[in-house]
């Protein structure tokens, strides 16, 4: 059930920024939880950061702790990302989750009933 779109992605030097985004063209309103997830070549799918429409909260991983901000401007969820190194590089991923999300800071992928098609991130030194 794909209603999300990516975009945004892009090259960029080491310490250098980007903000990609991720248009939802569901009901936001439903919205129990919408997420960040990115994957590099051969690795497994991480999640980077979660915010919870409901109470404001969000949060992130430790990699991207202090670097990067997740957002809601609705219908669009944000992610900016400041200081990137280079194993920042990976193809990143918006969910959104309208039914179960009780996974606090680290909800499993199977929360998330929906997924975008992904847009990539390269960041050389």
């Amino acid at each position: 059930q794909v209603r999300l779109a990516e975009s945004g992605g892009g090259s960029v030097q080491a310490g250098g920024s980007l903000r990609i985004s991720c248009e939802d063209s569901g009901d936001v309103s439903t919205n129990v939880c919408m997420a960040w997830f990115r994957q590099a070549p051969g690795e497994e799918r991480e999640g980077v950061a979660v915010f919870y429409p409901r109470s404001g909260n969000s949060y992130y991983s430790d990699s991207v702790k202090g670097r990067f901000t997740i957002s809601l401007h609705s219908p669009t969820l944000w992610l900016q990302m400041n200081n990137l190194k280079p194993e920042d590089s990976a193809m990143y991923y918006c969910a959104v989750g309208d039914l179960t999300c009780g996974g606090g800071y680290s909800p499993p992928e199977a929360d998330f009933g929906y997924w975008g098609q992904g847009t990539q991130v390269t960041v050389s030194s």
